[in-house]
């Protein structure tokens, strides 16, 4: 019954992938490939982790 007000892990890991994928949108945009690397292997680290949640189904 008070499963209906927990909240959803794969939403909010979704909202932080894709604001990794901004941020490193935005230090390509500024020239710092380091900082674009950066996030993008966050963002993969992220998304690994979606993946994991969806295969075992929570």
């Amino acid at each position: 019954m008070f499963g209906l007000f927990k909240r959803d892990p794969k939403k909010k890991l979704q909202q932080d992938y894709e604001r990794k994928l901004q941020a490193a949108m935005e230090a390509s945009r500024n020239g710092d490939m380091r900082a674009n690397a950066t996030l993008t292997e966050e963002a993969d680290a992220l998304l690994a982790e979606i993946e994991q949640l969806k295969k075992d189904g929570k």
